[in-house]
């Protein structure tokens, strides 16, 4: 007999039934000591199980080698992400007179309704979600079939990106399918003000795998790289998924920084934004077209250090509006360093004249990471859109990598199905 006490989100799980193991996606108490877990079976199908005066007596834990990640921090980051991206979608086209007309003096301050709901997520999030599917098909291919191209498979989960607008698809690109179950999310299909330089490349791209030449360093470039930050060669792998759609060493190299910051967060707990900052710049500080990105990045940490807190007008002053990468992610980081919890954090990155979404989700990833999923706001939570869908990728994120090392033919063939690396 299992006890709703006694499960934890990423626990293996059976029904004494079947016999079949279930992963533990999320657990949520629903009053009179009753509780509702959502599981994955083998072939990644969600569903949810309600423990009745808190237990059921056909389930059970399944022994298990205890997970190299931590799964905790992978989920506040992506969640996190995704709850700044909702935040800041009110106000994304609005100038910072604007908002305060709209919300009051002090801005933005609550998840507020976008395009017709509460919690609504744009095409960030949404091309997160497909880079992530993109780093688990390469890994799933690497280990079952030897071989890999990890920008090619990023760029082949792009296209079904593309085909989710509602554009015509790439002509040159036949060879892109709709497989594996992230596209049948109907959710995904919603049309979330995409970007027209993502919209443009995709429809032009004459190979997979090939990088841009048009001179773009939108910050849509490097939104979307937060997975990056939990596989191996985070710089290299978020710089060559930003480069697919984006040109400008600015764009793709701040995509590169960002992951590389979230992947030192991730495998030093004790090592603080600041610190991680600072160790990434020095690193990478010298690579062709770096300057812009270390500039602004170096101007934040300036300003952190002199304890010179954020605001509108001082974001649009040093900073920008956040619509090209290097802005984005350096007020991202500015928000993020001077955070008191995660919902000021977010809140301040959002209430600016500018791109008010992709900033909130810079800081969300990073705040969501530091703080963990356990840290972020449960009455915005419930409200997300695609909240299943982001925990389901990010427990993958935890879990694909060690299980493909196991060798076990059965769940090969189920995660080939769930992550085909065509």
């Amino acid at each position: 007999m299992l006890l709703l006490d006694q499960i934890q989100a990423f626990d293996l799980i059976a029904d004494t039934r079947n016999a079949n193991p279930m992963r533990v996606i999320s657990l949520q108490p629903i009053g009179n000591n009753n509780g509702q877990i959502t599981v994955s079976g083998a072939h990644g199908l969600l569903r949810q199980i309600t423990l009745e005066n808190g237990q059921k007596s056909y389930l059970c834990h399944v022994p298990q080698q205890r997970l190299v990640r931590d799964p905790h921090a992978v989920l506040g980051c992506l969640l996190g992400g995704a709850l700044g991206d909702a935040c800041g979608a009110p106000v994304e086209f609005l100038e910072w007179f604007e908002i305060q007309k709209r919300f009051g003096s002090n801005g933005i301050q609550d998840l507020q309704p976008a395009y017709g709901k509460l919690g609504s997520v744009t095409d960030d999030t949404q091309m997160m979600l497909f880079t992530a599917e993109g780093l688990l098909r390469a890994s799933v291919r690497e280990h079952l079939r030897g071989t890999t191209h990890l920008p090619s498979i990023i760029h082949n989960a792009y296209m079904r990106w593309l085909l989710t607008q509602n554009v015509s698809a790439n002509p040159y690109l036949a060879e892109t399918v709709s497989d594996g179950w992230l596209i049948t999310d109907q959710r995904l299909w919603a049309r979330r003000a995409p970007s027209s330089t993502c919209l443009k490349s995709l429809q032009s791209a004459q190979q997979l795998g090939a990088m841009a030449e048009n001179n773009s360093k939108g910050c849509s470039s490097m939104v979307r790289v937060a997975p990056c930050a939990f596989m191996p060669y985070p710089f290299t792998a978020a710089a060559q998924a930003a480069h697919l759609t984006h040109g400008h060493p600015s764009a793709y190299l701040s995509a590169g920084i960002f992951a590389d910051i979230l992947a030192r967060l991730w495998q030093t707990p004790a090592l603080s934004l600041a610190a991680a900052t600072h160790s990434s710049l020095h690193e990478h500080r010298d690579k062709a077209g770096m300057h812009e990105t270390y500039a602004a990045l170096q101007k934040v940490l300036q300003l952190h250090h002199a304890n010179i807190e954020p605001n509108p007008e001082l974001i649009e002053a040093h900073l920008g509006g956040g619509w090209v990468a290097e802005e984005a992610l350096a007020i991202g980081l500015w928000c993020a360093l001077s955070a008191k919890d995660f919902t000021d954090g977010v809140c301040k990155a959002v209430n600016h004249s500018g791109d008010s979404n992709s900033t909130g989700l810079i800081a969300g990833h990073f705040l969501g990471l530091l703080l963990g999923a356990h840290a972020l706001p449960s009455e915005w939570l419930m409200h997300l859109e695609l909240r299943d869908s982001i925990q389901f990728i990010a427990t993958d994120l935890c879990l694909v990598p060690h299980q493909v090392s196991l060798n076990n033919r059965s769940e090969d063939a189920a995660l080939w199905q769930r992550y085909p690396g065509w």
